[in-house]
């Protein structure tokens, strides 16, 4: 007996990859750059964005760091101690933060197979959202979600039907 699919399983290793390149990626701009031992530094992206001539990135940039802010403000928990919830609860505003950051690419962004990717990364990150919420509700109830249970809630499909808010509501562009 299969517990997960082939898809189930890809759909969390591209989820994995993206959240150690986050984790990387935020390591990694947070080091003390005076530490590091490089010689050359590039420029930071806000003195860049400072020219006028970059006005939609500036506000593009900004947004993303707002929803980079609140993502790991809200990833921030009181711990349980049960670490199922815990790494449930955290999930969610990760989750979230993937598509408030994909919204900011369909606001400004205009290479339609970006946006289409950033379309499919909102649809896909709400999806796992719900996913989460029924697996928290499922602890909750004390009740251990079983494998099965799991299984079908992350591989029923999530429309893609134009670009969604955040809380779900359709965009207009």
């Amino acid at each position: 007996m299969t517990l997960f699919s082939r898809a189930f399983i890809r759909k969390r290793m591209i989820s994995l990859a993206a959240t150690a390149s986050v984790t990387a990626t935020s390591f990694a701009l947070a080091e003390d750059p005076a530490r590091t031992g490089q010689r050359h530094r590039a420029v930071p992206i806000q003195y860049v964005t400072d020219r006028p001539d970059h006005s939609e990135e500036k506000a593009f940039l900004s947004g993303n760091a707002a929803a980079m802010r609140e993502m790991m403000a809200d990833m921030t928990i009181k711990p349980t101690g049960d670490v199922d919830r815990d790494f449930l609860a955290m999930m969610i505003p990760h989750h979230q933060g993937a598509v408030d950051m994909a919204n900011e690419e369909l606001e400004y962004g205009h290479d339609e197979q970006t946006r289409k990717l950033a379309q499919e990364i909102v649809s896909e990150q709400q999806h796992q959202i719900k996913v989460i919420r029924a697996a928290m509700a499922a602890l909750k109830s004390s009740a251990t979600p079983s494998s099965e249970q799991f299984h079908a809630l992350s591989t029923e499909s999530a429309p893609i039907d134009g670009p969604m808010t955040a809380d779900g509501m359709k965009m207009s562009r």
